[in-house]
């Protein structure tokens, strides 16, 4: 709890992500819920996916880059304002005539603010406290992270069963305040004196790193090939349908996973042990697939959640490991650039994920995408491994004592 105590501007970005987040996940499963009452459709819940991938590869990198030339704080605040503006548009849609389209056009933009913000928040919080305190803050933040999507989800099902739809994006649109004042009252987060401008180079040079770190490479690799097949997410109100839910077990549904991230983070203490941390990414990674094999088997409802949150909690196992990869060989320099990269990778899988989940379960059912995924995500992950053996091989540097 260090970093709170003794970093005003930490506390405050702490708040207002928080806040911010926790209506960010409402609207994160009331979108995908509103394609299906509307369209009856996971083929089309799934190609959510497809409209916001675009957007993002387009803006992430640019992201990255202004994350290392520009005021990040300014950043955070300009692209939460737009974000605010956006959950606005959802808002009047659900409130006066309902159109598919227009959900598919903003979480198309939605999409793309998020690739121009999150290099900057990323960036930022190592910029408010200590070195020496970064283990502590993200903690801190991972924790704040996945209560938000624990509670998100869970809260955003039962507000569209109790409020309906409209009040439920007013409660998104709410939440903006609360992180806008608090980014208001931070101190500004000017870039170092050398930074360069935001070019073409700059995000090449981005490139150029991350393509000559095997390690990395190799986190971007499984994680997109774990997600892409084994991502049930569009599935979730169909397979509700059929578990004889409604909006409150959709809401469960993507909750879950979460909760096995929150029990991973409450029990990590013996990652500290693990150096091999190529090879457990890849073993977490094949846990996901595990879990999610199990969702599309069971026949109730309690056995699919506990399906979730077992592949939650490998996902986060994998996350843990993945991001003391990325802290322990990106030179600060290239942080905004490379977590423009990263956000591309850990995106881009989920997001292609959704749509060939919903384009199978068009074909062969929603079970049949769901146990089908998972198998692909162990033998991707199989496969993966195989043809990438330094990340396999890959262990951290033992730490100094007394460093």
């Amino acid at each position: 709890m260090g970093p709170l105590r003794r970093h005003g501007d930490f506390r405050l970005l702490l708040l207002g992500r928080g806040v911010s987040f926790l209506g960010a996940m409402v609207t994160y499963v009331a979108i995908p819920y509103q394609v299906y009452h509307l369209s009856g459709s996971s083929l089309l819940v799934g190609l959510l996916g497809l409209a916001e991938l675009g957007p993002l590869l387009a803006t992430a990198f640019l992201g990255g880059a202004f994350a290392d030339a520009f005021d990040r704080r300014r950043m955070v605040q300009l692209t939460e304002l737009a974000l605010a503006g956006a959950s606005g548009v959802l808002l009047l849609n659900a409130a006066l005539s309902p159109r598919v389209w227009v959900l598919f056009v903003v979480a198309a933009v939605m999409a793309a603010l998020d690739g121009l913000q999150r290099p900057s928040l990323e960036a930022l919080e190592p910029r408010l406290v200590e070195r020496d305190e970064l283990p502590s803050a993200g903690a801190l933040s991972s924790l704040v992270t996945t209560a938000g999507m624990i509670g998100g989800p869970a809260l955003g099902g039962g507000l569209i069963a109790a409020i309906g739809l409209p009040a439920t994006y007013g409660f998104d649109v709410a939440t903006f305040a609360v992180s806008l004042g608090a980014l208001r009252l931070m101190r500004a987060v000017p870039p170092p004196p050398d930074a360069e401008r935001p070019s073409l180079r700059g995000i090449a040079e981005g490139f150029r790193y991350a393509r000559g770190r095997p390690e990395l490479l190799g986190t971007y690799g499984v994680d997109m090939v774990a997600m892409f097949f084994g991502m049930p997410n569009a599935l979730f109100p169909a397979l509700a349908v059929e578990l004889g839910g409604g909006a409150t077990l959709v809401g469960l549904l993507y909750a879950a996973p979460a909760v096995g991230g929150l029990l991973a983070t409450a029990t990590s203490g013996w990652v500290s042990r693990i150096n091999r941390h190529g090879a457990a990414v890849c073993i977490a990674a094949t846990g996901w697939g595990v879990g999610i094999v199990v969702v599309g088997l069971t026949p109730g409802v309690v056995l699919a959640l506990v399906g979730l949150v077992v592949a939650g909690f490998a996902d986060m196992v994998s996350g843990i490991f993945r991001g003391t990869i990325w802290n322990q060989t990106i030179p600060d320099r290239l942080r905004g650039r490379l977590a423009g990269i990263e956000q591309v990778s850990y995106s881009t899988g989920p997001l292609l994920g959704n749509v060939e989940a919903g384009v199978v379960a068009a074909v062969a059912g929603v079970r049949a995408s769901i146990v089908s995924g998972g198998v692909l995500c162990i033998a991707g992950v199989a496969v993966a491994a195989a043809l990438l053996p330094a990340f396999r091989r890959y262990e951290a540097a033992p730490v100094a004592s007394g460093a």
